[in-house]
């Protein structure tokens, strides 16, 4: 068992989290917020990001410009389908997003949600530490060899914990932000 494998694979839960953190909204426009939306164009299902300019001209507001204007409305539906909690407007040119302020009751189940993705990432990274020690133990290294090993991998978990802890009181504050 290589001791930067295990670092590797926790270093990809740290990025999970943080991927899974930009679908949280914070009250501020984001071009995450529609990724993962997929328009019928044309019959086909397609990613909005392939059909459209997605920019962001000031912090509450997302701009969706269609390279091709037919498209406009299917875009516009598949926001609607989508759900997420935001209505689009079309001003025949482009989709507009107005990101509403969020109320103190939608703050704190962000935070709720935050949370619990945190604690997933937890749970990955103690899932890695079981099969690295797992793997440790079955290689029959010498006693101080195998307890070095595990050592180190307990120092990594410790320090991924940490990170784990700080991403999410990061996003705590900025959901906590008015």
């Amino acid at each position: 068992m290589d001791i930067n494998e295990v670092e590797f694979k926790m270093e990809a839960a740290l990025e999970n989290l943080d991927k899974r953190f930009l679908n949280i909204r914070a009250g501020r426009a984001n071009p995450s917020m529609v990724s993962g939306i997929m328009v019928d164009y044309f019959g086909v299902p397609t990613p909005i990001q392939s059909l459209a300019n997605i920019t962001v001209p000031e912090a509450k507001q997302l701009f969706i410009k269609p390279y091709d204007r037919t498209a406009i409305k299917e875009i516009e539906r598949a926001i609607n389908e989508a759900n997420i909690g935001i209505a689009p407007t079309n001003n025949g040119e482009m989709v507009i997003l107005t990101v509403p302020n969020l109320t103190e009751e939608t703050r704190r189940d962000y935070v709720k949600q935050s949370r619990a993705y945190a604690e997933d990432a937890k749970v990955a990274l103690r899932n890695i530490r079981q099969d690295a020690n797992n793997e440790i133990k079955k290689a029959e290294l010498p006693e101080d060899e195998e307890k070095g090993m595990l050592e180190d991998v307990q120092e990594l978990i410790n320090k991924y914990n940490k990170l784990v802890d700080e991403k999410q009181k990061q996003k705590e504050a900025e959901l906590m932000e008015i």
